[in-house]
């Protein structure tokens, strides 16, 4: 790891140093030359903290492109076909591409729900990115089923421990509609005694909604919290169908909530996401790109654009979703839901952070640097990344990427085989 030295890079609208030693920032301002293991040249380049990208299923990057067109349920049962078939390859090379496409996008952070998390933590490692990563229970009622889970669940957390430094273990659960409300249950009271994140799908879509209602006389939120399911370690992806108690309940337990703006638009699952209301009420309001499977790309930049454009749109208001706030929620706001010393560029903080090329038009002219960066730049200028003092990136360079991409294109191809489809 050792020492870093970032020379003449602009941070707060002037230019300065930053010094970074074992992992950590520890001085920004004048520094001498002499000293550091590395040194940046970084007379034209700014830095920004890295992204958290709070919603994926890392490995569904081999998944990219295979249903297109279709509303949440009706893909849903497309690519549950599809995972029938997923291995250990599967799970590995779909992680590192996806590595590979959130590091060259600037993120250094992810909170995935996804399978075999054994396997993926170990393409997290080798890829020198963080991630939070959940063991998933999914056990549409069956009572074998849920046992098996439980026991998978529980080895999975004992294994957790030799992870590495970079990776944490999260409780997964699907949603309200895939998981029993024994399992819901048990998923709270492990969460809690191990001091874990809980993370979970919730009011995505309109049908999410009522069927919960019909089922249970209550919303998924209100459901979740006649469970004691919400709270400062419960992370609620989408939360796009909520009425005025939702919110307040979301709100005042403080759940970190994740807005997932490409996939709810592809997949047509709604647009009008209470962002200021979520805010005001006190909820923790995070980014996600969601899967590869249902929005394509994991690419933060692209997902700040879309979310603040839609919020100005439809709320009929140029002021809604400021860039400041923007940039929170792919940062600050993450890394406070994950509970990491990062998400600000400041001492004694994690460096997560990037390096982004303003040699290039999206910064000419230089009148408002994150009205460049968010409105437009496109993720090619993020120029290098370094995450918790290790460089990933520099230079737009990778290291190994062409091993990746060629596996994971093979890896690609087997799984379409076994499901019986074919590449076009």
């Amino acid at each position: 790891m050792g020492s870093i030295l970032i020379k003449n890079v602009f941070l707060n609208n002037g230019r300065t140093d930053i010094y970074i030693d074992n992992g950590i920032i520890t001085k920004i301002g004048a520094c001498p030359d002499d000293g550091a293991d590395t040194v940046i040249e970084a007379s034209g380049l700014g830095a920004i903290p890295g992204f958290v990208n709070m919603h994926t299923h890392a490995a569904m990057t081999l998944m990219r492109g295979v249903e297109e067109d279709l509303p949440l349920e009706a893909w849903l049962k497309k690519i549950w076909t599809l995972e029938e078939n997923i291995d250990e390859e599967t799970i590995y090379w779909g992680t590192r591409l996806a590595c590979l496409e959130m590091i060259r996008s600037g993120t250094t952070a992810f909170n995935d729900l996804y399978w075999m998390p054994e396997t993926a933590v170990r393409a997290v490692a080798d890829s020198g990115m963080r991630s939070w990563s959940a063991y998933v229970c999914m056990d549409h009622g069956d009572m074998p089923k849920a046992a098996l889970d439980r026991k998978g669940l529980e080895r999975a957390f004992e294994d957790s421990s030799r992870w590495g430094r970079k990776t944490v273990f999260t409780v997964g659960c699907h949603s309200v509609y895939e998981v029993s409300e024994d399992m819901l249950v048990w998923c709270r009271d492990f969460a809690k005694a191990n001091g874990l994140k809980l993370h979970i799908h919730l009011s995505e879509t309109r049908t999410e909604v009522e069927n919960c209602i019909r089922r249970h006389g209550l919303s998924p939120v209100k459901y979740l919290d006649s469970l004691g399911m919400l709270g400062p370690d419960t992370i609620a992806a989408h939360t796009l169908w909520l009425d005025a108690e939702d919110i307040r309940l979301l709100g005042e337990n403080r759940v970190n909530v994740v807005h997932n703006i490409n996939s709810n638009l592809k997949i047509a699952s709604g647009y009008r996401f209470l962002y200021n209301e979520l805010k005001d009420a006190g909820a923790n309001v995070t980014l996600g790109t969601d899967g590869c499977a249902s929005s394509n790309n994991l690419d933060m930049l692209e997902a700040m654009k879309t979310a603040a454009l839609v919020q100005k749109a439809w709320r009929e208001d140029p002021k809604a979703m400021p860039l400041k706030e923007v940039m929170d929620m792919a940062t600050a706001n993450g890394a406070k839901a994950l509970g990491l010393n990062a998400g600000t560029i400041e001492c004694g903080r994690e460096a997560d952070l990037l390096l982004v090329d303003m040699r290039c038009p999206a910064f000419v002219p230089d009148i408002n640097f994150l009205s460049n960066l968010v409105y437009s730049a496109h993720s090619d200028v993020v120029d290098t990344v370094i995450c918790g003092g290790d460089i990933l990136m520099r230079g737009r360079v990778v290291e190994g990427e062409q091993e990746v991409l060629d596996a994971a294109s093979e890896a690609g191809r087997k799984l379409l085989s076994k499901s019986g489809m074919k590449l076009i």
